[in-house]
C-alpha cells in the first residue's frame, strides 16, 4: 500500500448522516434544511419548535420532512399503468406491500443557491424500470417574517411524458412543554383542517376505499376547530375551504401559542396523520404530519389529479409554515 494510500484509509466521512446540513434565518425564524431527501430537519421562530425536529447525525425517523416525488403517499402494491404500460416499483413499505413515498426520499439533492434566508437543491430521477423517466426535481426553502415557504418544481428532461406529483412530509408542532404548553402530544392540541371530504381507507394496509363526506364519519371532521383527543388519523382529505384559493391547517394549544401551515390550488389534497407508533412513547403522536398533496394516495393508479408532464414541462407546486 502506497503512503497515499494509506492516508486514504485513515480518513473517514465526516459529512452527518443526515446529509449536509444548510441553515437559514429570517423574521425570527430559523431552520435547518438537510440534503438527504431535502429533508426540513428543524424548523423554528423564536426558538419555538414549529415541526418535529431530530439530529443533524441521525438517520431521519421515516420520512420526517423529506420531499416527496415523484408522488406523494402511496403506489398500492407498487403496481401502476402509464401510456398502456403496466410498471412495477419496487416496495418501500414492505410490511404494507406498496411503494411509498416517491423515489427521492433518501437521495442526495446538490446545491445550486445558497443564501442566508434560502437554499434551493436539485436531484435527478434516473430512468429505472419502475419509472422509466428522466425528472429534474428542484426544491426551494425560502424564510421571510411570514414563516417559511417551500417550492418544489419539476421539469421532464426526457422524450416521453411522465405521470408526476409531490408533497412534503413535515410533522407540525402546536407547543413545547418547556413553555408551559402542555405535553407534547398531538390528543391535546387543537385542529382546524377545513376539508368537506375524506378518503377512506381499508385498516390493515391503508390503501384507499372511496371518498365520503366527512359528516359520515364526524370522528375526522374537524372543519370547526376542535381537540384531536384520542383520535385516529392517517387520512387523505379535499374538497378544501379556501380563502383567495389558499387553504389553511391550524394547530395551537390551549395557551394559543401554535403553527399554521398553507397552500393554494395546485395542491387539491392533504394527507393528516397522529403518529401514532404504540409501544414507542418517544415518538408517539409528538406531531402531526400535514402533508399538501398535488394528488391522492395511488393517483398513478386511479389517475385523479394525477399531473402528465409533457417532455419538456415544467410543473411547481408550494406551501408555507408559519407561527401563530
Amino acid at each position: 500500500m502506497s503512503e497515499n494510500d494509506s492516508r486514504q484509509a485513515g480518513r473517514h466521512d465526516s459529512t452527518p448522516r443526515s446529509g449536509r446540513q444548510l441553515r437559514i434565518t429570517s423574521g425570527g425564524y430559523e431552520a435547518v434544511v438537510a440534503s438527504i431527501g431535502a429533508t426540513l430537519r428543524t424548523l423554528r421562530h423564536d426558538g419555538r419548535d414549529l415541526v418535529v425536529p431530530f439530529g443533524a447525525d441521525e438517520v431521519r425517523p421515516g420520512h420526517r420532512g423529506a420531499t416527496l416525488a415523484p408522488w406523494p403517499n402511496r403506489v398500492v402494491d407498487g403496481r401502476y399503468s402509464f401510456a398502456g404500460v403496466e410498471r412495477r416499483l419496487a416496495l418501500t413499505e414492505p410490511a404494507r406491500g406498496h411503494a411509498l413515498h416517491g423515489l427521492l426520499v433518501w437521495a442526495e439533492f446538490a446545491d445550486r443557491v445558497v443564501e442566508s434566508d434560502r437554499v434551493v437543491l436539485a436531484a435527478v430521477i434516473e430512468p429505472s424500470l419502475g419509472y422509466p423517466f428522466r425528472v429534474e426535481v428542484e426544491t426551494e426553502y425560502r424564510l421571510s417574517a411570514d414563516g417559511l415557504e417551500q417550492t418544489v418544481t419539476a421539469r421532464n428532461l426526457g422524450s416521453d411524458a411522465a405521470p408526476w406529483g409531490t408533497g412534503p412530509h413535515p410533522y407540525l408542532v402546536a407547543g413545547d412543554p418547556s413553555t408551559g404548553s402542555g405535553t407534547r402530544r398531538v390528543d391535546d392540541w387543537t385542529l382546524t383542517l377545513p376539508a368537506s371530504e375524506v378518503l377512506t381507507v381499508t385498516a390493515d394496509r391503508l390503501s384507499p376505499v372511496a371518498v365520503h363526506a366527512v359528516t359520515e364519519h364526524p370522528e375526522w371532521d374537524f372543519r370547526s376547530a376542535r381537540r384531536i383527543g384520542d383520535v385516529f388519523i392517517d387520512h387523505a382529505f379535499t374538497e378544501l375551504e379556501r380563502t383567495d384559493g389558499v387553504a389553511e391547517v391550524r394547530l395551537v394549544t390551549d395557551s394559543g401559542t401554535g403553527v399554521a401551515m398553507t397552500w393554494d390550488e395546485r395542491c387539491p389534497w392533504v394527507q393528516v396523520h397522529t403518529a401514532d407508533n404504540p409501544g414507542q412513547d418517544a415518538i408517539h403522536r409528538i406531531g402531526l404530519a400535514v402533508e399538501p398533496m398535488t394528488c391522492p394516495p395511488d393517483a398513478f393508479n386511479s389517475g385523479v389529479d394525477l399531473v402528465t408532464l409533457e417532455p419538456g414541462a415544467e410543473h411547481a407546486a408550494s406551501w408555507r409554515i408559519r407561527a401563530l
